[in-house]
């Protein structure tokens, strides 16, 4: 770590967007500790998240005295203790070594402190003044802290599930098309508040045109109500600074820091609540409008058939409107091959093609009789000099199987004693009594 210089320190662990008092009153002190505490192994995140509860309650602790030197102690403490809690973040980052349980305990230590530092400061004022208006504006500080982070985590727990189906609908649709677009890289989604956050100098409509991907502007509605966001905003991003200009970190700067250090703490809890309520109706109405926003591409997108998809509605007792899978040459699916096309008379596919199946019909070049054609019993008999005439039979074999049709042109197979004639009913197989086509081995009689 010694050979990192301050500039590399910070680009490696401040964020691209933070609120104004992290960046010009605690970032510069933050990075400049950071560079001395990485140095040494045994200080971990999760130690320095202590200490910074630590000295919160010493903070506290001068805080319930009630008079100035104590007040102005208490709130150089706290702030040091909002130093140490930037720096756990920070030395996490830097080495690599954060845990899911070292976010869990940095979250509740912070609301344990604010906790334990407004009850102890408005108490002590009241305890000193019998200000019954201390006890009322102790109860509006954890209210409005626990607001502000309650909000922060459930409208940031909607924003994850709004793009959560916004990417499921865009996968069902792309696999719906079947079509190529995942493996050209084109089923997924760029969310505009992600190319924002990556770019923040960056105006919409190039980071829109320079995407590879379609791109989701949940906040589409907001900045065309509010042109000057916009340029405000990427004014500010200059310095690192959130458009959001009082959140929950000016809020307990103001009270536990500011208050003390002027002596107006009533007057400035109070302004201070105000300002975080106004950005907070603000933040609440910018959701909604999102929430408006998500709808709307929600719908665009279910709204649009998939061309591919067969239509469950399509009439089948016409030739015109027989779908796909009955079509030669067109595909069921992916891996399932296309089937011949029957009559028009087959309202609805059979089962076999449903789930795949080819169909008995597209095999009728095999013969399940074929071998015995090709087999001939009596071809040792051709040479019939070699027998006496008596030896022979009078008359064809089955011949009697011809009389009840009464057919009277000359049989050509009577020219051969041995020939076997033609059924009359499947004129298409040799006479015999074994080569009868049965309904179980050929799909029935139907042909």
């Amino acid at each position: 770590m010694a050979k990192l210089s301050l500039r590399a320190v910070q680009k490696l662990t401040c964020k691209k967007r933070d609120a104004w008092w992290t960046v010009f009153l605690v970032d510069p002190m933050a990075t400049r500790l950071l560079m001395v505490v990485a140095r040494f192994r045994f200080i971990t995140p999760d130690r320095v998240t202590w200490a910074a509860l630590f000295v919160g309650l010493a903070s506290a602790g001068f805080f319930l005295k009630g008079d100035t030197t104590s007040l102005v102690v208490g709130a150089l403490l706290y702030h040091f203790s909002f130093v140490l809690d930037c720096i756990d973040g920070k030395l996490a980052r830097l080495k690599g070594n954060g845990s899911v349980f070292g976010g869990w305990l940095d979250y509740v230590f912070d609301r344990i402190r604010v906790l334990a530092c407004a009850l102890a400061l408005m108490g002590g004022q009241y305890l000193r003044t019998d200000d019954p208006r201390f006890l009322l504006a102790a109860v509006g500080v954890v209210f409005l802290d626990m607001l502000r982070y309650l909000d922060a985590l459930q409208i940031y727990k909607m924003r994850q599930s709004m793009r959560a189906k916004l990417e499921r609908t865009a996968a069902e649709r792309a696999a719906a098309e079947r079509a190529e677009r995942d493996a050209r890289g084109e089923g997924r989604l760029v969310f505009m508040e992600d190319l924002l956050r990556d770019n923040p100098a960056t105006s919409v409509e190039t980071l829109r045109a320079e995407a590879e991907a379609p791109v989701v502007d949940l906040h589409e509605q907001f900045r065309d109500q509010f042109p000057w966001y916009t340029r405000v905003r990427r004014a500010m991003l200059r310095t690192r600074i959130r458009p959001h200009l009082f959140s929950g970190i000016e809020f307990q700067m103001f009270v536990f820091i500011v208050g003390p250090l002027l002596g107006r703490i009533l007057w400035t809890t109070t302004a201070s609540a105000a300002m975080l309520l106004a950005f907070e109706l603000f933040i609440m109405y910018k959701f909604w409008l999102s929430t408006r926003d998500f709808n709307r591409v929600v719908r665009d997108m279910t709204a649009t058939p998939s061309a591919a998809a067969p239509d469950p509605a399509a009439d089948w007792s016409e030739a015109a409107s027989v779908p796909a899978w009955t079509t030669p040459g067109v595909p069921l699916a992916a891996g399932i091959p296309g089937q011949a096309r029957h009559g028009v008379e087959d309202r609805f596919p059979s089962r076999e093609e449903r789930l795949g199946f080819p169909h008995h019909e597209q095999y009728q070049q095999y013969e399940p009789y074929e071998q015995y054609q090709q087999y001939d019993p009596y071809e040792q008999y051709q040479d019939h000099t070699s027998y006496a005439p008596q030896e022979q039979p009078a008359e064809p074999a089955h011949a009697s199987w011809f009389e009840p049709y009464g057919d009277s042109h000359p049989d050509p197979y009577a020219q051969h004693p041995y020939a076997q004639p033609p059924s009359p009913q499947y004129p298409e197989y040799p006479t015999r009594p074994h080569a009868q086509p049965q309904p179980w081995a050929d799909g029935g009689f139907a042909r």
